[in-house]
């Protein structure tokens, strides 16, 4: 199967390439394709002409998004437009990653696919823009992470490692809750996921709900440190306080997997141990 990843660079695509590595695979980081430009993502996909496209290129910088809502529509709703009518003209296939803060997160129980998104951010809303414009192809796979952790990029399990070696005691909000997912456990199964062309709005996380102070002490644990030195917090207590909401409930159940009768993603716990070791030897 012929596949272009755009974002190649970030913590998605780099799991995305190991995971097509015995596909013809074309990888597209920032530095090659800016997703911002109509006529170079044309151009990138024409040449390629893929059978699919998977869309993970993105500003995931949630903050920051608060801060420049232009930008974060400029890449990842106008970007996804650019991608999506590129693959529209070579018939491929597409797959766009989307965000478990599509949603406001005052449900009391799992959000699945078909409830309703309500976005508080502009991270959010920008990521559910995208959303739109991916659907705009008939055909096309949606694919909602949450909590992403990995080998390549910034994320939670790097945090916490750090932080751990610089201070004695680290203080982690106790009043939101979600799924830890692994790139590297989520992407075999997204490849499955475009090489059979399945349709629609996936929610693909690994299983086992955490908050994140839950999910420090945790990987302290996995480090063979002391998670004693974590204590919780409210979100209200964060000094300083984050410019953009995060959902108080990011839990996402897998709902259209498991009645397809698909593989659900092990426990968070199963990757984490493996993910410390390999970060911590490096």
């Amino acid at each position: 199967m012929r596949i272009l990843i755009t974002g190649a660079g970030g913590q998605v695509g780099h799991a995305l390439a190991a995971a097509c590595a015995a596909d013809d695979t074309t990888l597209a980081d920032h530095e090659r394709l800016d997703v911002g430009d109509r006529g170079a993502v044309l151009d990138a996909v024409m040449s390629v002409r893929p059978d699919a496209v998977l869309h993970a290129a993105a500003w995931t910088a949630v903050d920051a998004c608060e801060a420049d809502p232009e930008r974060a529509f400029a890449v990842n709703a106008l970007g996804t437009r650019h991608v999506t009518e590129a693959a529209r003209r070579v018939g491929a296939h597409l797959a766009y990653f989307s965000t478990d803060y599509v949603f406001d997160g005052t449900k009391d129980s799992p959000y699945v696919e078909w409830d309703t998104p309500n976005p508080q951010s502009v991270y959010g809303r920008s990521k559910l823009a995208g959303e739109l414009e991916a659907r705009d192809l008939p055909g096309s796979t949606i694919v909602r992470l949450s909590w992403v952790c990995g080998e390549h990029g910034a994320n939670m399990v790097k945090t916490v490692l750090r932080l751990a070696s610089d201070h004695d005691e680290l203080a982690f909000v106790d009043d939101q809750r979600g799924h830890p997912t692994f790139a590297e456990s989520a992407a075999p199964l997204v490849r499955r996921l475009v090489g059979e062309r399945r349709p629609g709005l996936f929610h693909v996380t690994n299983q086992g709900v955490a908050t994140w102070y839950e999910f420090a002490r945790a990987v302290f644990e996995a480090a063979g440190q002391d998670p004693g030195r974590i204590r919780p917090i409210t979100t209200a207590e964060l000094d300083p306080p984050r410019p953009a909401p995060r959902p108080a409930n990011s839990v996402l159940d897998n709902a259209a997997l498991r009645l397809e009768g698909l593989p659900l993603l092990p426990d968070y716990r199963e990757c984490l141990a493996p993910l410390v070791n390999r970060l911590t030897r490096s």
